[in-house]
């Protein structure tokens, strides 16, 4: 176990929380494994790791982490049903070219699923698009439009229909503010407001 683990972004900090200590997680699109350090160090998950770039395996393994390379949209079919409690699935959905098959592969490799994305139907974006008339930038999509690695982009309300569509039950949806905190809002104003969501999800 690490000494110490330097403190995580709030929005990992809200998925670690609903992990259940002592189970088993899979984190897809890992990055420098943040929360796998957290998760294995203060809730004694035994967390494993995928990651698409070098560099962040790289990162991972030198910092003791259990993370292999390998891309959601392939990689996941090759776990077996089952083989964990959590796979989470942070900032990197709308990254994949077949999301929902990507979720679909989450719930069977995980007894339950944790996504976070962006929203692309906050108002802020909304008014950049209609008065810039140019594809907006913001703290949740920094990226200009030629160089960006976000390929679906969806809103908050699109999300909890393909769940709906896919027969997928959500236990819990966190719709957060520009500074990542969570805020209390009617599905409606959540997606005008909310810069990006948490969702956790199990098989229904």
């Amino acid at each position: 176990m690490s000494a110490t683990v330097a403190p995580i972004r709030v929005d990992l900090q809200l998925i670690a929380d609903m992990v259940q200590p002592g189970g088993r997680a899979l984190d897809v699109g890992c990055g420098d494994g943040a929360l796998l350090a957290y998760l294995t160090d203060f809730k004694r998950v035994d967390a494993r790791g995928m990651e698409l770039s070098q560099a962040g395996v790289n990162a991972c393994v030198a910092n003791g982490l259990s993370v292999i390379q390998g891309d959601a949209d392939t990689d996941l079919r090759a776990y077996p049903d089952d083989a964990f409690d959590y796979v989470i699935l942070s900032q990197t959905l709308q990254a994949t070219r077949e999301p929902r098959e990507v979720l679909k592969q989450m719930l069977r490799v995980g007894k339950r699923a944790i996504v976070s994305f962006p929203n692309f139907a906050h108002w802020q974006v909304r008014l950049r698009l209609v008065f810039g008339g140019r594809m907006p930038q913001t703290a949740s999509l920094p990226h200009k439009w030629y160089d960006t690695p976000n390929i679906h982009l969806c809103s908050i309300d699109d999300f909890r229909a393909l769940c709906g569509e896919m027969g997928i039950r959500i236990e819990r949806a966190i719709v957060l503010n520009r500074t990542s905190r969570p805020i209390n809002l009617p599905p409606l104003l959540g997606n005008l407001l909310g810069e990006q969501a948490v969702f956790m999800l199990r098989r229904d």
